[in-house]
């Protein structure tokens, strides 16, 4: 088969020897396409992740791998400081012969890093040991790369996490209402435009001089984390395509959107969508637990409300899509982007109506892991 071939020139250019045993592909992903390749050599299977980068989604392969590698290798480091086992604990890419961590074969950009054998991801959070479990990972993500050098990170979604903006590309879709959908809506644009000065919160932290920009991986969910066969314990936080300088805000609030939703993204009965504080403190003791010490008090503070305020962005992104005839998410049927936007402003009301209680949650969980 021509693709056997492909992958097969594709990972001689990146080193490696040994007989083609056989290829698999991996139909998780939605971006980018993703084989695990079997070699053997001198008698010894090795596997290895080949994946073809969208190209389309990720414009510039080499800032992409720059900050992928540089993150990586600085985590490499934490990890054998602490007595880890980095092999594991992170992802191990591939230079090719040429010296770039990319290649360019037929028009297709590809990488290659090795496989973690012995793992799984988890699509559904059936306990909340679970959410802690996976809290913690991206807590010490956190805490690991408090002293990258952000200077060398590329931003490679211009303003993904600029809420502000979101609302304001909002507010041009209302004015173009290309689709003559505006009328229908006048009910989630006012609870969008009644939520403006919440929007600017974490960006006017920021320029107070209240949080820092920290490495953020900003797809949080639950399946970017690689759980332990024989532990079931979190061991690697994976797909770090949208690794940029950002703020700790981002990746807790996202974590809490996704995970502690009661309800899936595009459930249309909103009285099923709720905000479960069981599965919100899992995550924050988990979170905190690995770097409640290397926070701010001020990002502290915020954690709760980082939660409603990703929520919202969300919520606006797929009423701004709606409006501009679902042009960015992909839909299952014609007003899909519009249940999805009042399932993400029910949540925010719902996360309003507790935040106090969230709040005190995190406060005590806080007061917990740094007096532990």
């Amino acid at each position: 088969m021509e693709i056997n071939n492909d992958i097969l020139e594709v990972c001689r250019f990146f080193g490696i020897e040994g007989d083609l045993s056989e290829i698999q592909i991996m139909r998780d992903g939605h971006i980018n396409t993703t084989f695990v390749v079997f070699f053997v050599e001198n008698g010894e299977l090795r596997k290895y992740l080949v994946q073809g980068i969208n190209t389309h989604v990720f414009k510039k392969p080499d800032k992409l791998m720059d900050n992928i590698v540089g993150v990586t290798t600085f985590l490499r480091e934490k990890i054998k400081e602490n007595g880890g086992d980095p092999d594991r604990e992170t992802l191990t890419f591939l230079p090719a012969k040429d010296g770039k961590y990319f290649y360019y074969h037929k028009d297709k950009c590809w990488r290659v890093y090795h496989y973690i054998d012995s793992s799984y991801t988890i699509n559904i959070i059936k306990k909340p040991s679970v959410f802690e479990n996976a809290g913690r990972s991206f807590g010490l993500f956190q805490k690991n790369l408090s002293g990258y050098p952000m200077e060398s990170l590329y931003e490679i979604i211009k303003d993904f996490h600029n809420t502000p903006k979101r609302l304001e590309n909002l507010k041009a879709s209302i004015a173009a209402d290309v689709k003559g959908r505006v009328a229908e809506v006048k009910d989630e644009i006012e609870f969008s435009l009644a939520r403006e000065k919440e929007a600017k919160v974490a960006l006017k932290l920021y320029r107070d001089g209240l949080i820092p920009l920290r490495v953020t991986h900003n797809d949080t969910k639950l399946n970017n984390i690689l759980f332990d066969r024989k532990t079931n314990e979190s061991i690697c936080v994976i797909d770090l395509d949208t690794i940029m300088p950002g703020f700790s805000l981002y990746d807790f609030g996202d974590a809490i959107r996704f995970g502690a939703n009661t309800a899936a993204e595009d459930e249309k009965d909103l009285s099923k969508v709720q905000i479960s504080l069981t599965l919100f403190e899992s995550f924050t003791r988990g979170f905190l637990s690995a770097c409640a010490t290397a926070l701010t008090r001020a990002e502290v503070k915020h954690l709760a409300f980082s939660s409603m305020l990703m929520t919202f962005e969300c919520g606006v992104r797929f009423l701004t899509d709606y409006l501009d005839g679902d042009v960015y998410f992909k839909i299952a049927y014609p007003d899909h982007n519009l249940v999805r936007a009042r399932n993400q402003f029910k949540l925010v009301y719902e996360i309003e109506q507790h935040l106090d209680e969230m709040n005190e949650i995190v406060d005590r969980i806080y007061k917990e892991a740094i007096n532990s």
